[in-house]
């Protein structure tokens, strides 16, 4: 008995060293032969060259954590919807970034921040924003009420018209989520 699982364990390390060498394999290939259409496709949807390799890197940096990479049989189509999800965060990152500087603009000059502060706040929102991609609006939502606006569960379950049951879970979730965010390296 301990043989067999000793040559199944050995025979399942040497098929996920195969398998992972393939997916190497997989990815450098799809680099090569794609990278630059995807640039492309990028520039026409930014109208202009700024950020399209960016998104193009992060594209990648995406595929290489999908999972079952090896059955996409059109990559290129498969690159769009990646492409696009990074073009929504792209988008949604810079509303956010006018947003501030809009509110910014809104205070007196005595209140204004200098440089280094907006740099340090503009890193900080791009942190949280960062963090909490990928959860749903309302969990955000309550989740961002409680750590900006220091409201407690049963005031933001009142003003979301949500039960304290449900702001609690909501509120799990995104804590969980940041935990991993930061397991992952995603910041």
């Amino acid at each position: 008995m301990l043989a067999f699982f000793l040559c199944y364990w050995v025979g399942a390390t040497v098929v996920m060293a195969n398998n992972s060498a393939s997916r190497h394999h997989l990815l450098a290939e799809w680099y090569r032969n794609h990278y630059g259409w995807l640039v492309g496709w990028l520039k026409r949807k930014l109208e202009g060259a700024a950020h399209a390799d960016d998104l193009a890197q992060e594209a990648f940096v995406r595929l290489f954590k999908a999972p079952q990479l090896e059955d996409v049989r059109e990559p290129r189509a498969f690159l769009t919807v990646v492409a696009k999800r990074e073009l929504y965060n792209f988008w949604r990152r810079r509303e956010l970034e006018q947003a501030y500087l809009d509110a910014l603009a809104q205070l007196p000059e005595d209140l204004g921040l200098s440089q280094e502060e907006y740099a340090l706040l503009k890193e900080a929102i791009l942190i949280i924003d960062h963090q909490l991609d990928g959860l749903p609006a309302k969990v955000k939502q309550a989740f961002l009420l409680n750590r900006l606006e220091g409201l407690t569960y049963v005031a933001i379950a009142q003003e979301m018209n949500m039960s304290v049951a449900t702001i609690e879970r909501y509120m799990k979730q995104a804590i969980l989520h940041c935990h991993l965010a930061r397991i992952e390296g995603r910041l």
